[in-house]
């Protein structure tokens, strides 16, 4: 793929990454210091809503799967999560002052549902690209790396606007929602133009059974995958939405540099993504994912190892930590794409829409559970996420034990789920030749049947 079509395809990212650092940090402290609604209120219906999604995402990958178009399988779909994107961010982002739980269930559904939308539809189209091994690597490492790029700007707000936009700040996020609508209005129809979906070989199958779909789950080298996936989501995301907490409340920062800490964690995605990527290439996928949750243990240690307040060695730590986790997400999905190839040659069918739907489960499945969990226990300290309240030395030891110990030991869990992994570089290789091969026997049949009667779906010529 030339770099302009990779760049273009690859900032389609953006927006569902946005999204994605938005959803994860910020809006949960919104909606419990702008609103009022309570901590245990707030992470139940947060839990709620992202378990209940979790059939959608399947359902949604199964349409794709079965989706054919002159416009490709895949990116329909993509194109339908940018007008439910641009409702659901405005309604999210704006809400009114007397919005309830029913309000935020209806709108952060919608949310999650164009969320889906944006990354399964980019994710299985982008499997589709190539079906070379490290070529795959090279695509998801630049839509990774351009994700943080977007995710970098945000944050850097604060310096850029001199404080006026501050995603931190309850009164920037409504301009924080028209921020992330201008960036998908632009950059998913670039993506959509410049960017091709090519068919990709599949041994033909007319009807799909039962089989066929517990084939997705219980294939071993996506069982691994997604339980892996599970606990590399786990690991980062129980700090997330208590992000803003420690660093204001334990580690002493104001609210105008919180934002600021996570531009090193983010920018040195940009380069860590493609790094990572690079990894793979030299070592294989699953050895550089195990090689990532090592170094991140590491950094994840230093960073909780550093005094309060200091703002520059924290960043040196950040900007650790967030190379070592940006391998994660990339990585993963770009072995998806590898088993992907390994069903269509077993079950014949394309299954890239409910492989990359199972992975996008695991991701909602382990924030909302981190939510439902963290949140409940910083009420049980007593922890106070109101603008401007005074916690007790308990309730910020509480929230410290809390951002310590998950990440690290889950991360860890994640990596050791590759030992033994089968589907390597080489195997992958094997698995391309044969759909390669399958693809060229049925060209060769279809041309067959053209010599014989001057065209497909023509009667052969009566004889003279």
């Amino acid at each position: 793929m030339s770099f302009p079509r990779l760049f273009a395809f690859s900032a389609g990212s953006i927006p569902a990454y946005l999204l994605l650092g938005i959803m994860g940090v910020y809006l949960p402290k919104f909606y419990a210091s702008h609103l009022g609604i309570s901590l245990l209120t707030l992470g139940a219906t947060i839990a709620a809503i992202r378990l209940s999604d979790l059939g959608i995402d399947i359902l949604l990958g199964i349409l794709m799967d079965k989706t054919k178009t002159p416009f490709g399988r895949y990116r329909p779909w993509y194109l339908l999560g940018l007008p439910a994107a641009i409702l659901a961010i405005f309604k999210v982002f704006n809400p009114p002052l007397d919005a309830g739980i029913p309000y935020l269930l209806l709108w952060y559904t919608l949310l999650y549902v164009a969320y889906s939308l944006l990354v399964l539809g980019h994710s299985a189209w982008a499997g589709t690209i190539s079906g070379d091994y490290d070529e795959r690597s090279r695509i998801f490492g630049w839509m990774m790396g351009l994700g943080f790029a977007g995710s970098v700007t945000i944050n850097l707000l604060p310096w850029i606007t001199n404080d006026r936009i501050n995603p931190a700040k309850a009164a920037s996020i409504p301009t924080i929602g028209w921020i992330i609508i201008g960036a998908a209005v632009i950059v998913i129809p670039l993506a959509l133009l410049l960017a091709p979906e090519r068919d990709v070989p599949v041994a033909k199958k007319e009807r799909l059974t039962l089989k066929d779909y517990a084939a997705v789950v219980t294939t071993p080298s996506m069982l691994r995958l997604v339980l892996a996936d599970l606990f590399l989501t786990l690991g980062p995301a129980t700090t997330a939405p208590i992000y803003i907490f420690f660093f204001h409340e334990a580690k002493k920062f104001s609210l105008h540099e919180v934002p600021m800490l996570l531009i090193p964690y983010t920018a040195a995605g940009v380069v860590g993504a493609p790094f990572w990527g690079w990894v793979a290439q030299k070592i294989g996928k699953h050895r550089a994912v195990q090689v990532a949750c090592v170094a991140y243990a590491i950094t994840q240690t230093i960073l909780m190892a550093m005094p309060a307040g200091q703002f520059a060695v924290t960043a040196v730590g950040m900007a650790s930590v967030g190379f070592c986790a940006s391998a994660f997400i990339l990585l993963v999905r770009a072995m998806v794409a590898d088993v992907a190839d390994q069903l269509r040659l077993e079950t014949g069918q394309e299954r890239s829409g409910v492989l990359f739907a199972l992975v996008t489960m695991t991701q909602k499945f382990g924030t909302s559970i981190t939510i439902s969990i963290v949140y409940p226990i910083l009420a049980y300290v007593g922890f106070n996420p109101k603008d401007g309240a005074v916690n007790t030395p308990h309730a910020i030891w509480g929230l410290e034990m809390c951002y310590l110990f998950a990440p690290i030991i889950l991360a860890l869990i994640g990596g050791a789920m590759f030992f033994g992994y089968s589907l390597t570089a080489q195997r992958q290789g094997e698995i391309r030749a044969q759909l390669d091969a399958l693809a060229a026997a049925e060209a060769g049949g279809v041309a067959g049947v053209e010599s014989m009667g001057g065209g497909v779906g023509e009667r052969p010529a009566p004889a003279e």
